[in-house]
């Protein structure tokens, strides 16, 4: 895995055809917030901020993984998500 792969995939991402659920948005939202800035450093937002409070809980469900294995992790996904849209 290199970071040329990690930022073709970032890329990559942007052109897929079909829709990404709300699951997998938090899914690549949290691989890439570990690949690019490790654990979750934030203060939990208020509940009344759901979409932040959502996107907080996902990055920081991941807490504890490496960079390396987040940017694995999101260039699979990627990768899977590719293969579902050519099926």
């Amino acid at each position: 895995m290199s970071q040329v792969e990690f930022e073709m995939a970032c890329a990559a991402v942007k052109q897929l055809k079909n829709p990404l659920s709300d699951q997998e948005k938090l899914l690549m939202y949290s691989f890439y917030k570990q690949a690019t800035q490790g654990d979750c450093n934030l203060p939990v937002p208020p509940v009344s901020e759901l979409r932040a409070k959502a996107k907080w809980e996902a990055w920081n469900k991941i807490k504890g993984m490496s960079k390396m294995d987040a940017m694995r992790n999101y260039v699979a996904k990627v990768d899977e998500l590719k293969k579902n849209e050519a099926a």
